[in-house]
Formats: C-alpha cells, sequence, structure tokens
C-alpha cells in the first residue's frame, strides 16, 4: 500500500511539476508579447514630453527625459487643430448614428427566415464585397451627387459596411424565437419587436459595432483628402497632416539667415520629430479613452450567435 501510495503521490508531483514549468513558460511569453505590444504605445507617450535633442539622439528609451510641454505647444498653436476636433466630433456622432441606422434594421431584417428573397438579398450585399468601380468611378459619382467639398462627403458614401452586417445578422439569428412569438401573440408587430425587443437585449453587438463606426470614422482621411478643398472643413487626421509636413517644410531656403536664425529654425526642424509623437497621442487620445468601457462587449458581442445550442 505504501509503495502505491508513493506511486500516486510521485505522479502528482510530476504533474505539478511539469505544469509549473507550463505556466512559468506561457507567463514569459504573455509577458514579453505584452511588452512588444505596450511598448511603442509607452514610447510615443515618453517622446511627446521628451527632449527633442534626447528622442534624437536615441536617449529616450524608459522614462521621459528633460521633461517639456513645447511639442504640444506647438501643435496647440494651430487653431486649425481645434477646428479639425470639432469636424471629427461631428462627422464621428453623425457618421455613427447614420451607420446604425441602417445596419441594425437590414441586419435584423435579413436574420428572418420568413422574408422572402433573403437569399437573393444577401447574395447581393455580399457581391459587393468582392467587387468595386475604383477610385475614379467613385469620385465621378460622388461629383454627379454635388458632395465635393460638401461634410456630407464623410458621412453618406460607404456608410452601409456588409461585414458588420453579417455579424450582427448572425446575433440576431442567434435571438430566441420563442419571444418574437409570445410578441405577436399580444399583438406586436416587425418593428415593434425589432425596437422594444430585440434592441435592448442586444447592447453588446450594438456597442460593438457603434465602437467599430466610431473609429473609422475617427481615423478616416482619404475621402477627405479627395473632395473636401476648404480647410475649415477638415477632419483631424487631415489636419495633423498639414501640421506635420508643414512643420517637416520648415526651412528650405536658408541664405540670408543670421547666426540665430540659423539655431532657431534648427531648433524648430528638431522640435518637428517631437511633434509626430504628440500628433499620434492628441489624435487618438478619444479613442483610447473610450475603448476600455467598451471592449468588455468585444468577445460577447461578436461571438454571440456563433454557438447555438
Amino acid at each position: 500500500m505504501d509503495s502505491h501510495a508513493k506511486l500516486r503521490s510521485g505522479g502528482r508531483d510530476m504533474r505539478s511539476r511539469s505544469d509549473v514549468v507550463f505556466d512559468t513558460v506561457n507567463l514569459i511569453l504573455v509577458c514579453l508579447v505584452i511588452v512588444a505590444c505596450a511598448y511603442p504605445l509607452y514610447y510615443t507617450v515618453i517622446a511627446s514630453f521628451s527632449d527633442p535633442n534626447a528622442v534624437i539622439t536615441g536617449q529616450v528609451f524608459l522614462w521621459p527625459v528633460k521633461l517639456t510641454m513645447d511639442s504640444y505647444r506647438s501643435v496647440f498653436h494651430y487653431s486649425s487643430v481645434w477646428i479639425g476636433y470639432r469636424n471629427t466630433l461631428f462627422y464621428t456622432v453623425a457618421g455613427t448614428a447614420y451607420n446604425l441606422f441602417l445596419l441594425l434594421p437590414a441586419a435584423y431584417g435579413l436574420s428572418r427566415r420568413s422574408l422572402k428573397g433573403g437569399r437573393l438579398l444577401m447574395f447581393y450585399f455580399v457581391f459587393t464585397m468582392y467587387f468595386s468601380g475604383g477610385t475614379v468611378p467613385f469620385y465621378l459619382q460622388i461629383r454627379s451627387m454635388g458632395l465635393v467639398d460638401n461634410p456630407l462627403v464623410l458621412i453618406i458614401p460607404g456608410a452601409f459596411s456588409v461585414y458588420n452586417m453579417i455579424i450582427t445578422r448572425t446575433n440576431f439569428s442567434a435571438f430566441p424565437e420563442t419571444l418574437r412569438e409570445a410578441a405577436k401573440i399580444d399583438g406586436a408587430g416587425e418593428f415593434r419587436i425589432f425596437v422594444q425587443i430585440v434592441l435592448p437585449l442586444s447592447g453588446a453587438i450594438v456597442s460593438v459595432m457603434a465602437l467599430y463606426h466610431a473609429v473609422g470614422h475617427w481615423n478616416s482621411y482619404f475621402n477627405a483628402l479627395l473632395f473636401l478643398n476648404d480647410s475649415n472643413k477638415f477632419p483631424l487626421q487631415l489636419v495633423m497632416r498639414q501640421v506635420l509636413l508643414m512643420n517637416q517644410s520648415i526651412g528650405a531656403d536658408v541664405n540670408g539667415m543670421s547666426v540665430e536664425e540659423m539655431a532657431d529654425l534648427l531648433r524648430r526642424q528638431r522640435l518637428a520629430e517631437t511633434m509626430k509623437y504628440s500628433l499620434i497621442i492628441i489624435a487618438n487620445l478619444p479613442i483610447l479613452v473610450a475603448y476600455p468601457f467598451v471592449q468588455k462587449y468585444f468577445v460577447r458581442g461578436v461571438m454571440i450567435g456563433s454557438l447555438k445550442g
């Protein structure tokens, strides 16, 4: 009995040691992945608060060197930055609301098996994911619609995402049919079921879709670059691009400059290097602040409906 007990205890010890080794290796790998993902963001933050000379010479590594706010002062010196913030907030809020207004009813309607022609409609939507006319026909279409240099050009075109619709449709398809039947017995129509029953119980997927579209609008710049000419309508990303290019082009002509002017020019050129990091922080700070509040919905919102029992 004693020998059998020792063998069993030895087996447990061996399994325990192997588990410890596995957990240790796993922990080390996870920590390395976290550092690899988090350090670039951390470096961007500390570089934006560091002295430009220290950043250029590679002295910034783990903490800010000669803490300064000069790069942020230089960025906010441009009034166009505040205008860009205002415009981007409008484009993000209005665009996201419009996206959800189109996305949610379409996904719910296509999730209903009783919808006549539902498969044909799904084929039509999926077909658009693989084929497009290209940039030139797209520009000609926007111009024919009178949306060139119009703020609506950042909201109306591309307002419907087929990929997001498919994810939302899968979510709605997993909705309990018994609730719909009970609501119909009480006299509710499809619209009332959708607004008063389905949407309140679908907060996870609605939150995820709202964040997806909001991030897309916040980071959008290509359509603005193509279709907007008035700088007062530029989104923040395009304004940041202009500020960065403006500072990088300082001092193209140095002829006739005094020593003091040359020194100031050199300082401004070095400051332009750290402005890149402050621009990243300024442009992404609202999204970084909002992300933790909806991150908990990500896995649940996207994966719900993928498993059915």
